[in-house]
């Protein structure tokens, strides 16, 4: 496949992307968990984190003109509408005929970049939305001394849950990052980058795999989960494709850093390059299965797989950070690799006939359903193939405003 045809396809992918997803918003603005072929599940709650997804996403396609902007703000309604606590602040994980009332940094994390995406797309009341957002995660998550967010709090914000997380922390620093980008106060920056040096800093000490559990202490629990492995969102051992997230997030804040004389781009490295690809290394290594192909979910302390199903967001993952690492330290090992990956996936993971990508296979690349049922989420595998279309920034949204003033 030449270049021309590369993003051909990719761009073709997006739009198909974006046709799957639609489907998911609900007149009210809620997002709606969608089965294998598109259909939204009823039987299912809304959540707060897939209804920002989707906000997120086609804010970016009204940026980039592929939506009018209609979906973006329809979710973005929902989120001010349908799962917002109105009574205690903030949002809800999810609604439905029960509510889930915990207040979670993951989910806030995503409504602070749904309405940062929504503010560079110049999108109705996305910028108030924002400052609200950004105002509930740093009054109600945000731990000074750390320099790090809390995990999950009651609905009054009462209680704290006394579990710390890197996940919650990872997507903080994407949506910090977008509100940099989106609010020009250097200060998200700034503690995005904070809490990147700490996981790099932990990452280092345990041979650059990722320790996702902690203490109140912030002290890592390696063996939390060991009898929950498949959990989709606080899963045992080490989890590959969140070492390529975090080494493509690296990248991010590098690419947007105040300093210019730290700032990264295309073919010129910044000072968090060497982390992130010893990140994406570990990753690479640990979850590629080179005998049957595909990436596994997790793996033990010493790299033995633990969990071998594959997650479409895995391997989304693992292709973005291929993508960008070789384009600012322009090494064409990075680039072989994700040319290789793209092949599996767009063999194993696109579903031309139902739609979208399938979200699980077992170990042997078969359609599953163990962990993730139907195809609730569109958001990894669309910033995967926006990501090699567009110029490099801190976040997807100034990316693509970037490709538009560049086209």
């Amino acid at each position: 496949m030449t270049k021309a045809e590369e993003l051909r396809w990719l761009r073709a992918q997006f739009e198909s992307l974006l046709g799957f997803g639609r489907a998911s918003l609900q007149p009210d603005g809620g997002a709606q968990w969608l089965d294998e072929d598109g259909r939204p599940d009823p039987a299912r709650p809304v959540h707060t984190w897939i209804t920002a997804r989707m906000a997120h996403v086609y804010g970016l396609a009204a940026l980039l003109g592929d939506d009018d902007g209609t979906t973006a703000d329809l979710a973005l309604d929902g989120l001010r509408n349908v799962l917002a606590d109105r009574v205690d602040g903030g949002w809800f994980a999810s609604v439905g005929t029960q509510v889930d009332a915990e207040k979670s940094a993951y989910a806030h994390a995503f409504v602070v970049l749904a309405a940062a995406t929504g503010t560079v797309a110049g999108r109705p009341g996305a910028d108030v939305l924002l400052d609200e957002a950004l105002t509930v995660l740093d009054r109600h998550f945000w731990e000074p001394a750390p320099q790090m967010f809390a995990d999950s709090r009651a609905r009054d914000w009462s209680v704290t849950d006394p579990y710390r997380g890197a996940n919650a922390n990872m997507h903080a620093v994407e949506a910090l990052l977008a509100a940099h980008d989106a609010t020009g106060d250097s200060q998200w920056w700034e503690r995005a980058a904070a809490i990147c040096d700490r996981i790099v800093d932990v990452a280092a000490r345990n041979e650059w795999r990722i320790p996702e559990h902690y203490d109140q202490s912030w002290a890592p629990q390696l063996e939390y989960n060991a009898d929950r492995p498949r959990d989709p969102f606080k899963p045992y051992g080490s989890t590959p494709g969140h070492g390529a997230e975090w080494a493509r997030l690296l990248v991010h804040l590098d690419v947007a850093a105040p300093t210019p004389a730290n700032r990264a781009a295309d073919g010129r490295p910044g000072p968090h390059i060497d982390a992130a690809a010893a990140l994406f290394d570990r990753a690479a290594a640990d979850g590629w299965d080179a005998e049957h192909g595909g990436f596994v979910y997790t793996v033990d302390w010493s790299g033995r797989p633990v969990e071998a199903r594959r997650f479409h967001w895995v391997a989304a993952e693992m292709v973005a950070a291929a993508g960008i690492l070789g384009r600012v330290t322009a090494q064409s090992r990075f680039e072989s690799m994700a040319q290789d990956w793209w092949v599996w996936i767009r063999a194993a993971l696109v579903d031309d006939a139902r739609g979208s990508w399938r979200h699980e296979l077992d170990e042997f690349n078969r359609p599953s359903a163990t962990t993730w049922a139907g195809k609730p989420d569109i958001y990894h595998a669309v910033q995967a193939v926006l990501l090699p279309q567009l110029p490099l920034a801190g976040s997807l949204a100034a990316s693509a405003r970037q490709g538009i003033a560049a086209g």
